[in-house]
């Protein structure tokens, strides 16, 4: 076992020396002037060698022509199993390819888009079915079977636009259609689950906004409730100002619009006039009359003191 080991891991000579053959089918394989310099050889086996060249094709950057060459046992006469192009050790390669649902990112649906759902989604599971027959004794026994039956019928014949409309108030189906039960498929509790923590993720009370927040959204103003159970830790904003608005934050999330958070200062009051009883202030009643000039009031008083 040992020596065949020993002479599977030495190349044949006549195979190793067969240089110019191995390059010939090389470059009859690729295209013209794409073939380098020969790069190695490798022995596979008991008279079968592999010669390594490199290849010189933009692009290919440590991509190598491969062409094993062998012959037969007591033959001299040195054959070409095969020339095909491989990868090197530092070879530039393709990245590994992904299917495209693993690709898909949120935001990356645009209008006209479709996004198929797998029918053994995670996130989904049936809704009600009608397969609850209410008891014999019913009054809406009967109408429900109908019901039921035309139901089935026009779900598996028609697209979800085609499904029956509003059934007669009262049924057990009405109470259904009123709970959102009776869609096909509902959210399952991992769909709820994984919901719930992307949501926490994005507006919840470990991010730097709610940090800083002067108070939860619990107590704000612009909480909008919501139903179902993720009502319960969850809600929509409703503050146009708010970098939450119209999305699904949690009850413990918060932001600096808070409804609470601050009162509105009020305008600033001008203060009243000041005026001082103390002292008396004269006021002119004419302007100042001109250096030189007399006033028509003193011409009149000095005429009636000459003339008495």
């Amino acid at each position: 076992m040992s020596a065949a080991t020993t002479r599977s891991r030495t190349p044949d000579r006549l195979c190793a020396e067969a240089v110019d053959l191995a390059r010939s089918a090389a470059e009859e394989a690729a295209a013209p002037g794409v073939v380098g310099e020969h790069a190695g050889l490798v022995s596979e086996g008991d008279r079968v060698v592999t010669h390594y060249f490199e290849c010189t094709e933009l692009g290919y950057r440590g991509w190598r022509w491969a062409v094993t060459v062998a012959r037969a046992s007591r033959a001299k006469v040195v054959t070409v199993d095969e020339a095909v192009l491989l990868p090197g050790p530092d070879a530039v390669l393709a990245p590994e390819w992904v299917p495209w649902s693993e690709r898909l990112r949120p935001g990356d649906m645009g209008p006209g888009d479709l996004l198929p759902t797998d029918a053994e989604d995670l996130r989904l599971e049936p809704g009600w079915s009608g397969e609850d027959e209410p008891p014999p004794n019913s009054a809406v026994s009967d109408q429900m079977a109908d019901l039921v039956e035309a139901e089935d019928a026009e779900v598996t014949a028609g697209p979800p636009g085609e499904l029956p409309l509003t059934p007669p108030r009262g049924t057990i189906a009405a109470v259904a259609d009123e709970l959102g039960l009776r869609r096909p498929r509902v959210l399952s509790r991992y769909g709820l689950h994984t919901a719930a923590d992307r949501w926490e993720e994005a507006f919840g009370p470990k991010t730097p906004m709610a940090q800083a927040a002067p108070a939860p959204c619990v107590s704000c103003g612009f909480l909008l409730r919501i139903g179902g159970s993720l009502g319960q830790a969850f809600g929509v904003c409703a503050n146009e100002f708010s970098p939450a608005d119209g999305r699904v934050v949690s009850l413990a999330y918060g932001c600096g619009g808070h409804s609470e958070a601050a009162v509105m200062p009020k305008p600033p009051r001008t203060a009243p006039p000041v005026i001082d009883e103390t002292r008396v202030d004269p006021f002119p009643l004419r302007p100042a009359a001109d250096s030189g000039s007399v006033p028509v009031a003193e011409d009149a008083s000095t005429a009636e003191l000459g003339h008495a």
